[in-house]
Order: structure tokens, then sequence, then C-alpha cells
């Protein structure tokens, strides 16, 4: 696949963005390229296309599936595996939101719950960090719950709240 300056532009950022968000930048890198693909690539066409050893390829796709973000597809008539991911912004945030959530909000809330069982028996804990972990728990359960009910509306409900943005703040009143 041959790439434009725009191509490898936003290839190379969003790799860079991929460092911040706590996944390898070649993840990042085959993600984005696979995004703007307008074709399933297989891993040879990856490599190339990126430059970056066919075994860092392999390992990154692996994790790209784990994330749910890469699902193998087979043309007719050839054996190889091909590679795309969701083309709609809307399912790429949702599929990472739910990962994330998996991942760290569901292990976060198991801990702080265990954290606050265990601290109700524990007389040496000061009060004010009991206090403070169960706050936080209930923070994340807010969060948790909110995300349940958000992530079932219609994505035209959605973007009526996103560009609500701050007027919502008129609606529920100061």
């Amino acid at each position: 696949m041959k790439l434009t300056p725009v191509m490898e532009k936003y290839i190379l950022h969003w790799g860079e963005m991929g460092t911040r968000w706590g996944v390898s930048r070649t993840v990042a890198q085959i993600q984005a390229l696979l995004f703007i693909s307008s074709k399933p690539l297989t891993a040879e066409e990856i490599t190339e296309t990126l430059e970056v050893a066919r075994s860092n390829i392999d390992t990154s796709i692996k994790e790209l599936r784990g994330w749910k973000l890469v699902k193998v597809v087979h043309l007719l008539g050839d054996p190889r595996d091909y590679y795309e991911t969701m083309k709609d912004p809307w399912e790429l945030f949702y599929t990472i939101m739910e990962g994330r959530k998996q991942r760290d909000l569901d292990q976060t809330m198991t801990l702080l719950r265990e954290c606050v069982l265990e601290g109700n028996a524990d007389k040496q804990t000061p009060t004010e960090v009991k206090r403070r972990i169960r706050d936080l728990l209930e923070f994340m359960e807010a969060l948790d719950s909110w995300h349940r009910q958000i992530k079932v509306l219609p994505k035209s409900t959605l973007l009526k709240l996103i560009r609500l943005g701050a007027k919502v703040q008129t609606f529920l009143g100061k």
C-alpha cells in the first residue's frame, strides 16, 4: 500500500497517541493503517507498508484482536489471513471504551470494594483514608452506571447530547 504524506502523517501521529494511551506505537499504527485502508490487508502488506519487523506485526495484531479492534477476514480463493478494523469512529470508540472498562474500571472497582470491606474491620487504617477509598469507589460506580446508560443510546441521541455541551446546565438549572 502506497502512503501519501497525509496518510503517513495520520499513522505516525496515531502511533504517538497510542503510546500515551498505554499501547505500543506499532499497535496504534497498525490500527490507523487498517482504519484508512480501503481493503483488508495481510500481515505482509502491513509489514511492507509500515516497514516494521514481521514478528512485531504478528504480536501487535494479536493485541489488537484481544481488544476486538481487528478481525481476521478471508477472501475467496486466497488462503491467507487478512485483517481489517471497523471504519465507524463511534464503533471504535465504543469498543475501546468497553475494553478499558473491562481492563481498568472493573478491576479497580473490585479492588476498591475489597479495600472498603477490609477497611471496615481494620482499626489501623485511618478513618479519613477509608472515607477517601469509599468516595473513590462511589465515583467509579457512578461512572460505571453512566457508561451502562450511555452505551445503549442511539448515536443520533448521543450526538445531540454532545452538541448541547454546557447548555445542559441551563436545562438542569444552575
